[in-house]
């Protein structure tokens, strides 16, 4: 079955209210193929690995997180960018893209779904004052060590995460996926035992350090994995297509 290209671009965007986020990239279509979809393929980021095996697997259409046309990247289309454009273009394949609506949503989110991953219940927002923060913050069925919960991530993610480690058992938990380590102080203020982002700066050690509490940089790209897969199940449900997920590994 297929559904045509404008339509399903029109349910994401309701789905995702991707209309009302303000983000540092274009969210939505951000280069137009066919015009009717019958195949999905999602994947983290529109690298050239992933558009190549979406060409293989025949996708109409390249769902990702991380798409293009950045704010303050160099507009011209050279280099990686041109034959990253070109792939698309020469077999005529769409792709679509979702930053920060797909950090956020309730639903199919990245923090989400991480969440649901490791057994974390959500509370709520990590900085419930503050609506530009992208975290959450949420507790333990049980108290747990630091390097328990450590082990956990490693058998979900399927890499060795970063640890530091505090002073006490992890109850409560507050995250960010991808680059959200910035968000340590309110992670601080909001009083959890640990927190999860996928990378770290060179700060971060010091603020947990510090104040006494865990963190894991679990990375960038394994961390995102969980939201472009559930948003492509999500589409191929409603409009009953093909959706195929492929995980292009990055140790990030």
């Amino acid at each position: 079955m297929a559904v045509a290209l404008s339509t399903l671009v029109e349910e994401a965007e309701r789905y995702l209210s991707s209309a009302k986020i303000q983000d540092y990239c274009p969210n939505g279509l951000q280069v137009e193929g066919r015009p009717h979809v019958s195949r999905i393929v999602s994947g983290v980021t529109a690298s050239q690995a992933l558009l190549d095996a979406a060409v293989e697997a025949e996708a109409d259409l390249v769902l990702v997180h991380h798409g293009y046309f950045w704010k303050g990247e160099n507009p011209c289309i050279t280099g990686m960018k041109q034959r990253r454009l070109k792939t698309l273009l020469k077999h005529d394949v769409s792709l679509l893209a979702f930053h920060l609506p797909l950090d956020l949503h309730p639903e199919v989110g990245n923090n989400v779904q991480l969440a649901r991953e490791l057994d974390i219940t959500v509370e709520g927002p990590l900085a419930p004052s503050d609506p530009r923060v992208v975290g959450l913050v949420g507790s333990l069925a049980e108290p747990v060590s630091a390097r328990d919960f450590a082990r956990r991530v490693q058998e979900v993610m399927g890499r060795e995460p970063l640890l530091i480690e505090g002073d006490q058992v992890i109850r409560r938990v507050g995250w960010c996926t991808g680059g959200g380590q910035g968000y340590i102080d309110q992670a601080i203020a909001a009083g959890v035992d640990l927190f999860i982002s996928g990378e770290a700066s060179e700060q971060t050690y010091h603020s947990a350090r510090e104040n006494g509490i865990s963190f894991i940089a679990a990375g960038h790209h394994a961390t995102e994995r969980y939201g472009v897969q559930a948003l492509g199940e999500y589409l191929a449900r409603h409009f009953a297509l093909e959706h195929l997920f492929i995980d292009c590994p990055n140790p990030i």
